[in-house]
C-alpha cells in the first residue's frame, strides 16, 4: 500500500491547531499522568512535572498497523487523542486513523468538542455532515478520492462511508485534545438505563415494537 507523503498529511491536518478549541496552555509542556501526587490537575488530565518528561511522552505509535475492521460495521477508527497520547495534553489537537473494507460505515456520530479535518489515503469515502435545526438540518455530502481533503464543523452529525470495492484509509486532525464522539444510533436506542419508549415513539413517529426492536439489537462501537 501506497502513502502519501509525510509533508502532505501535515500539511492538511496543520489547520487543526490554528483553530483550536480547547483553552491555550499556561506552559511548555504539560504531559499527562494518572499518578495523581505528582502532577497538577490542568484540562481534565494531571500533569507530570515538565522536568520529568522524556522524548517517548510525545510518540504515538498506534497508526503503524490497520486498525480491526472485523465488526458488524467493517470499520475501526484508532484514536491519538490525550487519554491514548499523553504528550497532547493542554495543546489543543488529536487525530484518528479510520480503516474501511469495502462498505465498511463509520456511522453517523459528532465530537461535541472538536471539529475534524479528515484526508483520505486510500481508497474512495463518501463522507458527509447534517447542519443544525437553524440551517434546516442541510446534509453537506461528497465522495472523496486518495488526496482529497474534507471538514467537519464541531459538534454537527456526519459520518463516512467506504463505496469503492477496495480497502479505504484515512486520517483525521481534530481541534481537541479529547474532542469526544457520540454515535447517533448507539446513544439513541443503546443508553442505559434505555430511554423511555414514550419518548422514543413520539419523537420518531412509530410503534413501540420498532423502538423495542431497534433497543434489543447490539450497538457496535468502532471506536
Amino acid at each position: 500500500m501506497k502513502f502519501l507523503p509525510n509533508s502532505f498529511l501535515i500539511l492538511a491536518l496543520a489547520a487543526t491547531t490554528a483553530f483550536a478549541y480547547d483553552p491555550s496552555p499556561l506552559q511548555d509542556i504539560c504531559v499527562a499522568t494518572k499518578d495523581m501526587n505528582s502532577g497538577v490537575f490542568v484540562n481534565g488530565m494531571f500533569c507530570k512535572d515538565p522536568k520529568q518528561a522524556t522524548a517517548d511522552d510525545f510518540v504515538f505509535m498506534g497508526f503503524r498497523n490497520p486498525g480491526n475492521t472485523s465488526n458488524p460495521l467493517g470499520s475501526k477508527v484508532t484514536p491519538a487523542s490525550v487519554n491514548e497520547f499523553a504528550g497532547l495534553n493542554t495543546l489543543g489537537i488529536s487525530m484518528a486513523r479510520l480503516d474501511f473494507v469495502p462498505g465498511g460505515l463509520n456511522p453517523p456520530h459528532t465530537h461535541p468538542r472538536g471539529t475534524e479535518v479528515l484526508v483520505v489515503v486510500e481508497g474512495t469515502l463518501l463522507v458527509g455532515f447534517v447542519t443544525s435545526n437553524q440551517l434546516n438540518n442541510t446534509l453537506f455530502t461528497k465522495v472523496l478520492y486518495k488526496g482529497d481533503v474534507f471538514v467537519f464543523p464541531i459538534g454537527l452529525i456526519h459520518f463516512q462511508l467506504n463505496i469503492g470495492n477496495t480497502y479505504a484509509l484515512a486520517f483525521a486532525g481534530l481541534s481537541s485534545q479529547n474532542p469526544g464522539v457520540i454515535t447517533i444510533a448507539n446513544a439513541v436506542f443503546g443508553a442505559k438505563p434505555p430511554i423511555s419508549d414514550d419518548v422514543l415513539t413520539k419523537a420518531f413517529q412509530v410503534d413501540k415494537k420498532v423502538v423495542d426492536y431497534l433497543q434489543a439489537q447490539f450497538w457496535y462501537d468502532n471506536n
